[in-house]
């Protein structure tokens, strides 16, 4: 039940992401001023939080989503199995966003 609503919490999540992602691209094209104000925001610790959790609801979302095609191929319909695939999607959300700024923070340098 709770990674259900997870789930489509963090589809709402990603869909508002998506603006920023716009607002990014619009800031690169807009020219060296804008794209100046946009990364100030972003670097910001506001603009971090915003980014990990963003992150971190794409990560749950994609992962979740696997499971629920393997539940779609009939798979994984056991409880044990159910909530066993639901920590994994959830704790593997979290692996996977630890390394996704681990990775980014040692290729630029920090933020």
């Amino acid at each position: 039940m709770v990674t259900s609503i997870l789930h489509r919490a963090t589809g709402v999540i990603l869909s508002i992401g998506a603006l920023l992602i716009a607002w990014g691209l619009t800031a690169l094209a807009a020219g060296p001023d804008a794209w100046a104000s946009f990364i100030a925001c972003a670097r910001s610790p506001l603009g971090f939080l915003i980014l990990f959790g963003w992150t971190w609801a794409f990560a749950y979302h994609l992962l979740n989503g696997i499971r629920h095609l393997v539940q779609d191929a009939g798979f994984g319909f056991k409880v044990q199995t159910f909530i066993r695939n639901s920590w994994v999607s959830i704790v593997g959300s979290l692996v996977l966003t630890a390394l996704i700024w681990i990775v980014a923070m040692m290729s630029r340098g920090g933020a």
